[in-house]
């Protein structure tokens, strides 16, 4: 079974020959890390901890289809004033704010690490910055989806490996214009521009899909929200129902007319209360499961059933300590995985407190768990 069928028949609930095995990724220190503790240098992590542990190497994948949504053009990147240990800048979004002087702006551009900041202002405000705003993204720009769409489409139709669209979600969206505060007071003191937002982003979004999902046979749409923190979301299900919902509720429809089978929303933090929501949108798998901010993956399996698979739920704590603790946390979770609708992997970003020793005694385990050893 190739790695997109495989993919597939996992997150469906189908009976895939073994599933995916997704360890999760390292950021940069933790590949600094492990460099210091045996990962030699010039290799790539991933395919030398397989060769490790004894299993297949990657399969090899191919082209995939990408929307180019942000905002067009971008605002200059520029340092506005230098401090003793910290740079204030603007960054492309817009955004003021302080960074450690050991970055530099265009850093934040892609930040392959965690990377503190300090919000000192957000490119929108209040209606006149939101009008100015919105020119920075119109559907119609020839440079937001490929040239040779249709000839990508043919050229991709029979592959082997999966094709995902990432967008944004309306309320990761808003926080970027507004940062998180400013849009959490704006969904209290200002419902109409908060509304406006919304039904710009969900239609602006809704266009670009249909420009490109007529052509390519996509398997998962995945959508970025990070609306929750531990042991709640940042706004309540009323209030998600009502603002959000609307949303999702639209994508679903073009996406599912189109025939893509998986509507995938990533969200850290606590999300219990928001899978009924997302259920009822049409969303059929979430990620990355964080159980430090008390998703339990067997609870949801039981609360759930096959409404809603996941990618994610395996505790990076417990990877970090090794030993008991992490063949403790896999057979945890062995249960949700024979169950199906689960690919398993760390429940973020691998930090660098889990040690090269202890990734390769998870992988390990995990690629037990999953049927390649």
């Amino acid at each position: 079974m190739d790695s997109r069928r495989r993919y597939l028949e996992t997150i469906l609930f189908g009976k895939p020959d073994r599933i995916p095995f997704s360890p999760g990724g390292p950021r940069e220190s933790t590949l600094k890390a492990w460099h210091e503790q045996g990962l030699p240098e010039g290799v790539d992590w991933f395919a030398h901890i397989r060769e490790l542990i004894g299993i297949e190497p990657v399969e090899p994948g191919g082209p995939g289809v990408w929307i180019r949504h942000t905002m067009i053009p971008e605002f200059e990147e520029k340092v506005i004033e230098e401090r003793e240990d910290s740079l204030v800048v603007q960054d492309w979004k817009g955004n003021i704010c302080e960074i450690s002087n050991q970055f530099d702006v265009t850093y934040l551009r892609s930040a392959r690490d965690f990377t503190t900041r300090k919000w000192i202002k957000c490119p929108v405000e209040n209606w006149d910055d939101w009008e100015r705003m919105k020119a920075r993204y119109d559907p119609n720009d020839p440079s937001r989806i490929p040239e040779n769409i249709e000839e990508l489409g043919w050229q991709i139709k029979d592959r082997s490996w999966v094709v995902r669209i990432p967008l944004h979600g309306p309320f990761w969206q808003l926080r970027e214009w507004l940062g998180f505060e400013g849009l959490c007071m704006m969904f209290i003191d200002d419902h109409d521009l908060v509304r406006d937002m919304i039904s710009f982003w969900t239609d602006y979004i809704s266009t670009l899909l249909m420009k490109v999902l007529p052509h390519v046979n996509v398997d998962c749409v995945h959508i970025s929200e990070d609306m929750a923190y531990k042991q709640k979301a940042m706004i309540s299900p009323e209030m998600t129902r009502e603002f959000l919902s609307p949303c999702y509720r639209q994508w679903n429809e073009i996406i599912k007319a189109s025939g893509v089978p998986v509507y995938d929303v990533d969200s850290d933090g606590f999300i219990e209360e928001l899978i009924p929501i997302w259920i009822e949108c049409g969303i059929n798998a979430c990620d990355p499961m964080e159980v430090a901010a008390g998703n339990d993956i067997c609870e949801l399996r039981r609360m759930f059933g096959n409404r809603m698979a996941f990618s994610g739920g395996v505790d990076k704590r417990a990877i970090a300590k090794g030993g008991q603790t992490i063949r403790d946390e896999i057979a945890r979770i062995e249960p949700v995985i024979k169950n199906g609708g689960f690919i398993p992997a760390c429940d973020h970003g691998i930090p660098p407190d889990i040690g090269w020793k202890e990734m390769i005694e998870y992988c390990s385990l995990l690629a037990k768990a999953t049927g390649w050893k």
